[in-house]
């Protein structure tokens, strides 16, 4: 056991040096996916689950040579702030507003495909709600019809909870996510949006960046109109989807009574 122990210890100094290495020769700074990406490519034998609980503890308490310009964003301190802290440096804003191009580099509509699909996208979001765009403490991949509704199930379903080291502890919010790799479903997919407010605090759209331009321009309208965040990625590369956000999601006061309604089916999942 105390082996184990001892393991996990030496992983989590071996991340953590490697870390701040890495956001040492990063000018710009690095996101979490990227860090992430960094890491498993010097470390190609330590276990997923290591790396994850290590570059956790290594974001919960930076050392004292990176800092955290922004959510999801990590900067060594030599390279002081810019004038992209507060939401991205200029480069990288650049890059989102650009989007994903497809696999082709050409554009078109997403290939149909089933809910099979889809669902191998659910958990790269939920991981990406937490971790990148830090909407949430903890977020879980849902779908189908778990909530016994036909005003339908969110695809990733998500908490932000006041953390032990927060100075001003905020309320408990709730988050829920559609995701469509289907370009021709986006209709749908934004009413199905519109009525997880009904029980949640924020509401994300997530659609293929090979959607058709005059369809995702609507979107861009209808999202900021309605509080709905959107959200592109590549629906290509369920490894990678390089989720990219267009529109933020504004918060809601959602209805306390669907709140607890349908929370009450996910409740151990979800707060455990």
């Amino acid at each position: 056991m105390a082996g184990t122990q001892e393991g996990h210890t030496t992983a989590r100094e071996a991340v953590r040096s490697f870390a701040v290495e890495a956001l040492d020769g990063a000018p710009d700074g690095l996101r979490y996916s990227e860090l992430k990406a960094r890491i498993q490519a010097r470390f190609p034998t330590m276990k997923a689950n290591t790396i994850t609980g290590a570059l956790w503890n290594f974001t919960q308490n930076l050392p004292r040579e990176v800092a955290k310009p922004s959510r999801g964003h990590y900067r060594h301190v030599r390279y002081g702030p810019s004038e992209g802290d507060q939401g991205g440096s200029p480069t990288r804003a650049r890059k989102l507003s650009e989007g994903v191009p497809t696999a082709d580099g050409r554009g078109g509509p997403a290939p149909r495909s089933g809910k099979a699909r889809e669902a191998a996208f659910y958990q790269p979001f939920a991981d990406w709600l937490v971790n990148e765009l830090e909407e949430c403490t903890r977020a879980i991949p849902l779908g189908g019809s778990v909530f016994r509704d036909k005003w339908g199930t969110p695809d990733v379903i998500g908490v932000r909870e006041p953390r032990k080291s927060d100075i001003v502890k905020f309320p408990t919010e709730i988050v829920a996510a559609e995701v469509k790799v289907d370009g021709s479903e986006l209709i749908t997919a934004f009413g199905q949006a519109c009525a997880y407010r009904l029980f949640s605090h924020k509401s994300y759209l997530v659609v293929p960046t090979s959607s058709a331009e005059e369809d995702v321009a609507r979107l861009d309208v209808l999202s900021r109109l309605f509080g709905i965040g959107l959200i592109l990625f590549d629906a290509a590369a369920p490894t990678e989807p390089r989720f990219a956000i267009r529109v933020r999601a504004s918060k809601n006061e959602p209805d306390g009574f669907y709140v607890n309604r349908c929370l009450r089916f996910v409740e151990r999942q979800l707060f455990e």
